[in-house]
Formats: C-alpha cells, sequence, structure tokens
C-alpha cells in the first residue's frame, strides 16, 4: 500500500473515531439537556404563581377567584409567536392546584377537579416539605406521550396548605430536540467533508513531495540528467527540503568520487599508446640513424604529441559538459549561419582532401539553446565527415525544418559504420580508423555530440545509407 493511501486511511480513522464519539455525546445529550431546562423553567413558574394563588386559597375561593378566572382563559391563549421556526399558537402549560390532603381543587383544563393526586410525587413529595416532580404518561392509553410535572407548595406563613403543579408535555420539545440534532448531524457533515478535502490535500501533498524526490533518485540511479525537485512554497523549509538537499549531496559526492575514478583510471589507459610511443622513438633518437630516420622519428613524436593534446582538449571539454545538469545560456540559435560559419572554418582541410560540398540550408531554421555547446557539437560531426570521406568525395550538409523540430544532417560517402561498430561508436574512448591514414582519434567527439544532445533535448542518430554508399549524422532539435 502506498504512503499517501496510508496516510489518508490512517487521516480518516482518527477522525473518524473521534467525530464518533463527539457526535455520540451531543446527540445523546441534546435530549437531556432540553428537558432539564424545561423542568428549570417550570420549577421557576410553578413557584411564581404558588405566590399568587395563595391569597385564593387562604380565602377558600382558588376554584372560583381571580386566580382561578385568569388561568382558565390560558388554553385560549394565541401568543402568535414565532420561535426558532417553529409557529406557537398556545399556551402548553396546565396548572392544577391541590389542598393539603391531595385533592384537585383548580385545574386550568377542569378535567381532574376533585381526583385524588396525593399518590402521584409531585403533590406527594411537595406536601413533605421537599421537591417535587415528576414525568409520566398523558394517560393509560398514552404512555409513550409523557408529561412533566413541577410542583410548588402554597403556603400560610410556615404551614403548607396546598400545591400547585405546573405541566408540559414533553412532545412540545421534540421539534427543538430534532432540529438541534439535524443541525449536529448537517454541521457534522460539512465537518466531514472539510476534513476530507484537507486530508487529500495533505495527503497529495505529502505523496507529491515523497514521488518527486523519489523519481529524482530513480533518475538518478539512471544515470540520467536529474535537477534537485523544487518542493514548492507548501514545503517551505520542511524536512523535505533537508532531505532533497541531503540526497542532492550525497549524489554530488558519489558522482564526483566516481567521475574522477572513472576518468582517472581511463585517461591513464589512453595515455598509455601514445607516451610509449612517444618514449621509443625518443630512445631511438639517441642512436646514430639517416637524417630520413630522425626525420621519420621526430615526426612521429610530434604526431603523437598532438594526439595527446586533442585527447587532454577533448576530455576537457566532455568533462565540461557532462557535470553540467542544465544549460547555463539559452539564446536563439540560427543552424544555417552556424553552419556556414563551420563550413568557412573547415575550407582548408575541405580542399586538402578535394571535397565538393552541397548545401542545403533553409532559413527559419533557429533554435534554442548554447551557442558554443552547439557549434561544438556540430564542429565534431562535421570532421568526423570529412575524415572518413574519400578523397574528392562529395559532402551533402542538410539544415531543414521537419514539423516543429530542426534536423541538422552531413552525409559522407565513407565506408561507413561497420555492423560490429553500430552498438558501441558512442562509447568514450573508441574510435574507428581513418580509411586513408588508419589513424584513430581520440574517440571523444560522438560522446560529447551525445551529452550536447541530450542537454538540448534532442535526437542524435548516425546511419549507412546507400546510393551512393556512405554514412548520415542527423542531429534534430526542438524549435
Amino acid at each position: 500500500m502506498r504512503i499517501g493511501l496510508r496516510l489518508l486511511l490512517a487521516f480518516f480513522l482518527v477522525l473518524g473515531l473521534a467525530l464518533f464519539v463527539v457526535l455520540r455525546v451531543f446527540i445523546e445529550e441534546v435530549k437531556p439537556g432540553t428537558r432539564l431546562a424545561m423542568e428549570d423553567s417550570l420549577g421557576d413558574a410553578a413557584n411564581a404563581l404558588a405566590l399568587v394563588a395563595a391569597p385564593d386559597m387562604k380565602a377558600g375561593t382558588i376554584a372560583s377567584g381571580s386566580f382561578a378566572q385568569a388561568l382558565s382563559a390560558l388554553p385560549q391563549v394565541d401568543p402568535g409567536a414565532t420561535i426558532w421556526g417553529f409557529r406557537k399558537s398556545h399556551i402548553d402549560y396546565r396548572v392544577t392546584v391541590t389542598d393539603a390532603r391531595g385533592t384537585v381543587v383548580f385545574d386550568s383544563r377542569g378535567e381532574d377537579v376533585g381526583q385524588d393526586h396525593s399518590q402521584w410525587n409531585d403533590v406527594l413529595r411537595t406536601l413533605r416539605g421537599e421537591y417535587g416532580a415528576r414525568s409520566s404518561g398523558e394517560s393509560a392509553y398514552a404512555a409513550d406521550r409523557t408529561v412533566m410535572h413541577v410542583a410548588a407548595p402554597i403556603k400560610a406563613g410556615q404551614q403548607i396548605i396546598g400545591v400547585l403543579t405546573v405541566s408540559r408535555p414533553n412532545q412540545t420539545l421534540e421539534p427543538y430536540i430534532q432540529r438541534s440534532r439535524d443541525r449536529i448531524l448537517n454541521w457534522s457533515w460539512v465537518l466531514l467533508g472539510l476534513s476530507l478535502a484537507i486530508g487529500l490535500l495533505f495527503t497529495w501533498w505529502i505523496a507529491s513531495s515523497l514521488s518527486r524526490l523519489r523519481g529524482y533518485a530513480n533518475a538518478v540511479a539512471r544515470g540520467e540528467r536529474a535537477e534537485l525537485p523544487r518542493m514548492g512554497r507548501l514545503s517551505g523549509n520542511t524536512e523535505f527540503v533537508d532531505l532533497a538537499q541531503a540526497v542532492e549531496r550525497m549524489r554530488l559526492k558519489l558522482e564526483d568520487k566516481a567521475y574522477v575514478e572513472h576518468y582517472v583510471h581511463t585517461l591513464t589507459h589512453e595515455l598509455k599508446s601514445p607516451l610509449a610511443a612517444i618514449r621509443g622513438a625518443a630512445e631511438l633518437l639517441q642512436e646514430p640513424m639517416s637524417e630520413a630516420d630522425r626525420g621519420r622519428f621526430a615526426g612521429n613524436i610530434q604526431r603523437q604529441t598532438e594526439r595527446l593534446q586533442l585527447l587532454i582538449d577533448r576530455l576537457l571539454a566532455l568533462a565540461d559538459v557532462e557535470q553540467l545538469r542544465h544549460l547555463r545560456t539559452v539564446e536563439p540559435v540560427d543552424l544555417a549561419a552556424l553552419t556556414r560559419e563551420l563550413l568557412h572554418t573547415a575550407e582548408p582541410k575541405l580542399r586538402r582532401k578535394g571535397l565538393q560540398v552541397q548545401t542545403t540550408l533553409d532559413e527559419g531554421t533557429a533554435v534554442r539553446g548554447d551557442r558554443f555547446l552547439i557549434a561544438q557539437a556540430l564542429q565534431n560531426l562535421l570532421d568526423n565527415a570529412i575524415d572518413f570521406s574519400p578523397a574528392g568525395g562529395v559532402l551533402a550538409v542538410c539544415v531543414q525544418r521537419v514539423g516543429g523540430a530542426v534536423e541538422w544532417s552531413v552525409r559522407d560517402q565513407g565506408p561507413g559504420v561497420p555492423d560490429y561498430a553500430v552498438d558501441r561508436i558512442f562509447e568514450r574512448f573508441y574510435s574507428l580508423p581513418r580509411a586513408d591514414t588508419q589513424e584513430k582519434s581520440s574517440g571523444l567527439g560522438l560522446c560529447l555530440v551525445q551529452e550536447v544532445s541530450a542537454l538540448h533535448g534532442g535526437t542524435l542518430r548516425i546511419h549507412n545509407v546507400s546510393d551512393p554508399r556512405g554514412c548520415c549524422a542527423s542531429w534534430t532539435l526542438p524549435a
């Protein structure tokens, strides 16, 4: 399982458990909390009304006095109020008064007058001087519809002469309870959605940062030119940036060490042959010999010295290109104009071999890149074509636009690339003998061209052609 999916699942597991616990607590506490609030308000109302009913109770006119007359009209009162979106069109309170024996002497609804309520907790406990309250069914036929009763004593001095009970159906609170539950659930879904978005964003951030680091590490392992990934603004100065920089420092140290070891090894190997030739010629020059032989050995020393100089120069140029991760300079480069300059520079070599040059240089063939590196690459391709061309042959140079790219190609009439060398021509220090001199080059030219092509995002191809026989080197660059 990917780490991003693991993080997302862990996030939702923790969030889900926390949300479940919180919702359960909230939802379970809504109903009891609402009923406790109602009981508190009923207690206040009962005590207030008990004070108002005390004079009529003392006078024995509780059933016909002003108190009774006022409360008898309670069921017909229309408050005309809208509370929390709900229309309130009647009073839900019911007021009953019992005497000191628990017999109902007044009922605002006129239903229970004369009944004995002394067995009910609200009346029984209040007559004892305790807090009296109960919650019971509206009737024997509607036990599921409960009514809350809260009582208060009616006193004459310190003596309890009666009990006033204020009742209200619990069912009247259900709309408000359900509204609270619905709002809690709706906001919980909103919270869950926001948490999902945050979790996805967080997971994407973590996974994308790790993916860029992994891609960078894999590219380095494949030997590709890879730039240190940018973590972006969201990452900031985090452990991901530190990790990326640590990986980059490790890569540079390892690459530098391997690069130096490899080049020391290969350079030592390649220098052995010209140095041995120079040493042998120098030893022979110390012995008596004819002027013709002396001139031949001196010329051999000069050729080997030139070969060493060319090898070192090419090796330094290749090392500089290989160390680049991206182009230092990017500018428009006119390949047609650059080719004319290179052909003009190579004119002495072309004349010495008697080569004819056929050019097809389209205008408007500019590419973006480093002009110096592109010139180096084209110079190497052109030199190879000249070296392998037979004397008096024809060299065809073409620059043309192909779709959204520009193709540069040079074609010679040489022997072509042997089958055994097709897969090795881009190897470092691998070189084929020239047809006329049988001498080898440094073996670094095509390797340099390949590195420059990779930096510019180009495609390099060298293949044999027929009619006439020869070899064609083509380099395609994005326009």
